[in-house]
């Protein structure tokens, strides 16, 4: 029997119906935030890639299905070897997995946690294609997709969370995701984009979202399916903990929301729509590894700085010079960063773990390790994605012809628009006034602007 199963001996844990119910919605609602993303990355792009930008997120739900289940749970959750990746056969396929096993020390069944793992598995390289807007073929990111899960998210989700793995068993805090999720679709974002390049016009031309209502109603459901992402994934609801995660959760998504407003406002002058979605999803990427590790003012905190943090750090692509078309750098690499290591700072010891920060008298023990995690995450993600983005580019190709990318990618790769406005011209012309009666309408050639 491979590690992380039990059966139903007399002195093992027994099947949580309540537990076992409330990690399916929890899944459920995790699986709702790769459409949810889908929403909020294409409101943000222009009228002409909107649908290769839901695209780019929802064929992550097919791609990633079919391959953890044929090996990618077997690759990070299968029995360790040498602290970097794990092999189980009777996960391979999901096969050899009874209806009454468990999740070893839980109380939920094998087949539940692994499909809870797998909507992680689904929406972390959904996160990078915001980064790539406008200007990827969708055959070539599908395949970078299934090659970047295989050797970049399976092993470090077996790093982090598996029975064995070397940031696991280093004792690196990882509640839900910081450096598994979102280090690693920010890190691999940035190493896809030095390989591409920029856009056309980055920098040049207006390149603003073409829907803002869109944006919000992307965030929303984001901000709602990560109550699942945060507070599941303590794995059940017997000790107070995922509910602190859920606690956490709100309250520093409202502090980086305000932050970020606050930050847009003194620098700007305006507090936007925009910066109100990044500001709540800013504080939704940091507090994800922190949350079970801090007090509700700690998450105030955590939410607060990460909120400051990352709208400072979505400016530096114009500075620096790469284009990161939808701040996944400045968001989730940042994000990420901000919320692991201020761990070693605001950890109570009272939560999941005894491991104190440094204000909690924790010393520098802690920011240590999550230092160790965070970096060893950013470098591995940032080089191999780079890597397996340039073997595409100099093969297949990474990049839609120049014409194609000023015209419209999404005619060009889907053979479709967004919006349909060849109905326009009906409602432009009830506006104009009716001709005289026993005269005739003088014929027009204006074209109505839709």
């Amino acid at each position: 029997m491979p590690p992380g199963i039990t059966t139903l001996a007399a002195d093992a844990p027994t099947l949580s119906a309540a537990n076992t119910g409330f990690m399916l919605i929890c899944s459920a609602l995790v699986m709702l935030m790769t459409p949810a993303l889908a929403f909020f990355y294409g409101g943000m792009v222009r009228v002409k890639s909107t649908l290769n930008m839901l695209m780019m997120s929802f064929i992550s739900l097919g791609i990633v299905t079919i391959l953890w289940v044929l090996y990618g749970f077997s690759l990070a959750f299968g029995t360790d070897a040498g602290s970097i990746i794990g092999w189980s056969q009777d996960f391979v396929g999901l096969s050899g997995i009874g209806v009454t096993e468990l999740w070893d020390g839980y109380t939920i069944p094998v087949y539940v946690f692994a499909v809870f793992q797998l909507m992680f598995a689904v929406l972390t390289p959904a996160l990078i294609s915001g980064a790539l807007a406008d200007r990827v073929k969708f055959t070539s990111w599908a395949l970078f997709i299934t090659l970047w899960v295989t050797v970049v998210y399976f092993p470090v989700a077996h790093w982090v969370w598996g029975a064995g793995g070397w940031l696991f068993e280093l004792g690196v805090i990882d509640f839900a995701g910081g450096t598994a999720v979102h280090i690693n679709a920010g890190a691999a974002a940035l190493g896809v984009i030095l390989v591409i390049g920029k856009r056309v016009g980055f920098k040049k031309d207006p390149m603003r979202p073409h829907s803002l209502p869109l944006v919000m109603l992307g965030a929303g459901l984001l901000w709602f399916g990560w109550f699942g992402f945060n507070a599941g994934s303590w794995l059940g609801n017997d000790d107070g903990v995922g509910a602190v995660m859920f606690v956490n959760t709100q309250v520093a998504t409202a502090a980086a929301m305000l932050a970020w407003l606050g930050y847009e406002k003194l620098r700007h002058g305006s507090f936007t729509t925009l910066g109100a979605a990044s500001g709540a999803v800013a504080g939704l990427v940091a507090i994800t590894p922190a949350g079970g590790a801090v007090s509700p003012l700690g998450a105030i905190a955590v939410g607060a700085i990460a909120g400051v943090l990352c709208a400072m750090a979505v400016g530096l692509k114009y500075k620096l010079g790469y284009d990161d078309s939808l701040d996944v750098v400045g968001v989730h690499l940042v994000g990420g960063v901000v919320g692991s290591l201020l761990i070693g700072f605001f950890a109570t010891g009272g939560v999941q773990s005894d491991a104190k920060g440094l204000f909690y008298g924790g010393g520098l023990d802690q920011l240590g390790k999550q230092a160790v995690g965070v970096f060893a995450v950013l470098a591995y993600s940032l080089v191999v994605s780079a890597i397996l983005a340039f073997l595409l580019d100099k093969t297949i190709g990474m990049r839609v012809e120049e014409d194609d990318e000023v015209s419209g990618i999404d005619q060009v790769e889907h053979a479709e628009t967004a919006y349909d406005f060849s109905g326009a011209g009906g409602g432009a012309a009830s506006r104009t006034a009716p001709p005289a009666p026993g005269t005739t309408a003088a014929p027009t050639n204006k074209k109505v602007d839709a």
